[in-house]
């Protein structure tokens, strides 16, 4: 007589949390192209429809990667520019520092997240997602200006500025065209002269 192969459980502690995990890692292995629910499911010893309870499609795993991205460098960035009564040019040197190294240690996460955020169908959750990452180096701005350490305007503009301007070195920086340039050493110029930008003129 053939002995029954045993079914895969349906049911995992925090599945959930237990694809998201195992998503990120193909997805730093492989890109989004390694990244299978399928693959997964076998992974994790679970039915291959069980994922699917949280993430119907591909799609929408790939976009809750990005979310948790974002969360993660969200609470990153919130640490680094720490206690508002430091000095500002130190919280901003620590920000643009902190986003760096979350992109040297997670270089194919944060390339997803940026992706994700642009693709033209990105749900909302993600790009709350992605404004609520960046919403303390806004407050840092607004900081700043009460402090009288940055020029009048709008704090969401301004803020814009540095944040912007790492991510595009970090892009850049990636594809090779800063050679024998370290990224970390041009983020810490660029910082010095936004910093600088920034100040009030008298």
């Amino acid at each position: 007589m053939k002995a029954k192969t045993p079914n895969r459980a349906y049911h995992h502690g925090n599945l959930r949390e237990a694809v998201l995990l195992a998503a990120g890692q193909a997805l730093e292995s492989g890109g989004a192209g390694s990244v299978s629910l399928r693959e997964i499911s076998r992974e994790l010893n679970v039915s291959h429809t069980a994922p699917r309870r949280h993430f119907p499609t591909k799609q929408a795993l790939l976009d809750a990667l990005a979310i948790h991205g974002y969360a993660r460098l969200g609470v990153t960035l919130s640490r680094a520019i720490g206690d508002r009564d430091a000095d500002f040019d130190i919280r901003l040197a620590k920000a643009t520092r902190a986003l760096v190294r979350f992109a040297v240690k997670h270089p194919v996460l944060l390339g997803h997240m940026f992706a994700a955020k642009h693709h033209p169908a990105a749900p909302p959750e993600l790009l709350e997602a992605s404004d609520l990452a960046f919403s303390s180096g806004l407050k840092l701005i607004a900081e700043g200006q009460e402090t009288g350490n940055v020029v009048a305007g709008d704090p969401e503009l301004l803020a814009l500025v540095p944040f912007a301007t790492v991510q595009g070195l970090i892009v850049v920086s990636s594809q090779g065209y800063f050679k024998g340039v370290s990224l970390e050493q041009l983020v810490e110029d660029a910082t010095y002269r936004i910093i600088v930008g920034l100040r009030p003129r008298s």
